[in-house]
């Protein structure tokens, strides 16, 4: 099926398109409209007829007269249609290494990109444009491993056989594995080999099986075992084994995200992948930014270079509402990984060797003895000689040896702790000192009391807790606040969002596995929409699968939902629900598929453009610093390339962010 955005020009003329383009450039300026209507409705071998006609008829380049009538971006999007692919590749890399300095970042979309067909023909309009051997120019302008890679990807000799032999899949993921992970220092020979030379097809089940074999995705490994542009290399080209049109789908967001946009990437992409995989982009990025392509190109860009490129888009998938295989696809990939293999959840904060409460005790009250009084500030430094220690103390201190014998003490610890600190370091420090499911409660009971509600803090909470978790949290609640749980958020919730958190709060998830037969027809329940018995309601469906079937189970059930209907679960709820239903499902789904990518997004939504939401990042980073936080930062830097520990380091200060540092673990 063709998925490119542009089509052949039905009834097409060369010589009468050459003559508009004519009219259109004569005289004193230029219909750029006319221009761009025309040349971005015309495919690339209808264009390049239309360059030979012009010269037939007025003896003249095409591509020299609208360099010469139009400028700026709009000018070099227009000319970079004119020219056949192979071309228009052979002049990004030519622009890419010629003069001071090198864009390895095209060099590394390119030839990462691309099919063996398509770097044969690179290599051969390279030398027909340039008389320049390309293999020779990429040589003596890059260097080191990189420069290695890039010669293998440009023989164009990738095995492209269908037929995969379990053996050596086997062989070359234990090949990675102990090429890096194994290894003092890194085989690099070994990377090169393997990834750019095996099949798509082949690499793909090589990376299923790393995954079982390391626990980690092959991404996590060649970003903790290379470095520089070799790294940044090797995961373009996982990424487009994985899938081409996510891998162009995330370089267009960056090319646009922030302030500034990268037009030369964006005109590039746009223009080479608008007769190859345009549709399957435009449906990635919707899945995976939760905005449409064309909406994104819309906002950063103006004029009749906006225009060309919404023409090149093809259509406004927030419009449409519709869903491509492709798209389904890559979202389930984005979350089958944390299923392919039990991966162990580990946490940051481990039991401290040799627990003495007492001892801690102690040095705890020693480090506030006399703070706060006439000769000490009422706030202390945390980076004092005395209490330094006794913070790292603290957060090197599992959370199951804390707070559990407040008699040792002279006095209440957490009332000591109360007077000494305030602030955001307060709530951080004196939350460390509750167990977890007290802590939660507490959460839970800020959300509810009050004027207002909280919902965000509900819906993290209950989504995400397991079922011994959420008996724990009913416990602590019932003891701290003498109510029941589950009546608080009955009376503080309403509707359908009452009735997802009331069955989340009784804890009666299946803990069983997967059910196949049952899977199935769950699936067909969520993709039904045709039903008209209110008692059947969508939401009650929803909630009667999502909130009590098991974790195993409801990943099979995603699975059989995106075969029924080419859409992944995540899409069909924010397309038929609203509000906090809407939310809670979501959440549901998230983490069912990967909670410690939820999460990683949750923090980093926290931190991310001005000011900082310092209750969720505080709150997370408490109450997953001994489940899953490591594997957290893992997600954090995959889906965001920078590290938990730096982001936090940023966009945090003083003690707090210590505190948050010690509990973060390390950089990654």
């Amino acid at each position: 099926v063709y998925r490119g955005s542009v089509k052949d020009f039905p009834g097409f003329d060369a010589s009468q398109d050459a003559e508009a383009l004519y009219n259109a450039m004569k005289g004193f300026g230029s219909d750029k409209e006319a221009i761009l209507d025309l040349i971005t409705s015309r495919s690339n071998k209808q264009r390049v007829e239309i360059c030979q006609a012009y010269k037939s008829l007025y003896g003249k380049d095409l591509i020299a007269d609208l360099k010469y009538e139009l400028t700026g971006k709009f000018e070099r999007l227009i000319v970079s249609l004119m020219r056949p692919p192979a071309y228009s590749d052979a002049k990004e890399i030519k622009d890419a290494i010629a003069g001071i300095g090198t864009d390895e970042k095209c060099l590394i979309e390119i030839l990462a990109s691309r099919t063996n067909q398509e770097i044969h023909d690179l290599v051969a309009a390279y030398k027909d444009a340039y008389e320049r051997d390309l293999e020779s120019d990429v040589v003596g302008d890059t260097s080191g491993h990189f420069k290695k890679m890039l010669v293998v990807l440009l023989q164009g000799t990738r095995e492209e056989d269908d037929v995969v032999s379990e053996d050596l899949v086997e062989q070359d993921a234990k090949d990675l594995l102990e090429a890096g992970e194994l290894k003092w220092g890194t085989d690099e020979a070994q990377f090169i080999y393997i990834l750019g030379r095996r099949s798509k097809q082949h690499l793909r089940l090589v990376f299923d099986e790393y995954l079982k074999i390391s626990g980690k995705p092959i991404e996590r490994s060649i970003r903790g075992e290379l470095s520089g542009d070799f790294e940044k290399l090797m995961l373009a080209v996982v990424k487009c084994v994985r899938s081409t049109a996510e891998y162009f789908a995330e370089r267009l967001y960056k090319a646009m995200k922030g302030l500034g946009t990268r037009d030369n990437t964006l005109i590039r992409i746009m223009v080479s992948r608008s007769e190859i995989d345009m549709l399957d982009i435009r449906e990635v990025f919707r899945t995976k930014y939760e905005k449409s392509l064309y909406n994104m190109i819309k906002e950063d860009t103006s004029g009749e270079y906006k225009k060309a490129l919404l023409k090149l888009c093809g259509g406004d998938d927030d419009a449409a509402g519709e869903f491509f295989p492709e798209a389904a696809q890559v979202a389930y990939r984005m979350w089958e990984l944390s299923a392919v293999a039990k991966v162990e959840l580990r946490g940051t904060v481990q039991p401290a060797g040799a627990f003495n409460d007492d001892g801690d005790a102690q040095v705890l009250r020693k480090a506030m003895k006399g703070l706060g009084s006439s000769q000490m500030s009422p706030t202390p430094s945390l980076s004092s000689p005395v209490f330094s220690p006794v913070l790292s103390q603290l957060l090197c201190r599992c959370r199951r040896n804390r707070g559990l014998n407040p008699q040792t003490l002279f006095q209440d610890l957490m009332a000591d702790l109360k007077s000494e600190l305030s602030g955001s370091l307060a709530k951080l420090i004196l939350g460390l000192m509750l167990t977890p499911a007290q802590y939660d409660a507490k959460q839970l009971r800020k959300a509810v009391e009050g004027a207002g509600t909280d919902e965000s803090v509900l819906i993290e909470i209950m989504a995400t807790r397991n079922n011994q978790e959420i008996a724990a949290i009913n416990e602590a609640y019932q003891e701290a606040y003498h109510k029941c749980l589950e009546d608080d958020l009955s009376s503080d919730t309403s509707g359908h969002f009452k009735r997802i958190l009331v069955s989340l709060a009784l804890g009666n998830r299946d803990e069983g596995p997967e059910n196949l037969t049952q899977a199935h027809e769950d699936a067909k329940k969520l993709a039904d929409v045709s039903s008209n018995d209110s008692s059947d309601s969508l939401e009650t469906r929803f909630l009667s699968i999502l909130c009590t079937r098991s974790y195993p189970h409801l990943r099979r059930v995603f699975q059989e939902f995106i075969k029924m209907t080419n859409h992944d679960v995540e899409h069909a709820i924010r397309k038929r629900m609203s509000g906090d239903v809407r939310d809670a499902f979501l959440a549901i789904v998230r983490s069912v598929k990967n909670k410690p990518a939820f999460f990683a997004d949750k923090l980093y939504k926290s931190m991310k453009g001005a000011g900082t939401d310092e209750r969720t990042l505080t709150r997370i980073m408490i109450s997953r610093s001994e489940i899953d936080l490591l594997n957290i930062r893992g997600e954090f830097i995959d889906l965001f390339d920078k590290s938990l520990h730096h982001m936090i380091e940023k966009d945090t200060s003083g003690d707090y962010r210590k505190a948050l540092l010690a509990l973060c673990g390390g950089e990654d």
